[in-house]
């Protein structure tokens, strides 16, 4: 499972991001390698096997912050789908 969470430079929400997905990881039973990236994209996403957790089609590009920031419900829900 490839796991990351992209983030734009200085995004006010990417350590609560980071904590949420680390919480849901704990939830879930599962130990996993974090991929963090800082560039132009939509901030913060997180991606599980390359889908964004919040179902939506992700930007190539920009550094913008998200309206619909990734929730632990549907962290947690997205990695129990992905789950071996």
């Amino acid at each position: 499972m490839r796991i990351e969470l992209l983030t734009a430079p200085g995004c006010p929400h990417a350590a609560t991001a980071k904590k949420s997905l680390t919480a849901c990881l704990a939830t879930v039973g599962m130990e996993a390698m974090i991929i963090e990236r800082v560039g132009r994209f939509p901030s913060p996403t997180i991606l599980i096997d390359g889908v964004d957790v919040m179902g939506r089609q992700r930007a190539l590009s920009g550094d913008m912050c998200r309206l619909d920031l990734p929730t632990p419900q549907r962290i947690c829900e997205a990695l129990r789908a992905h789950k071996p």
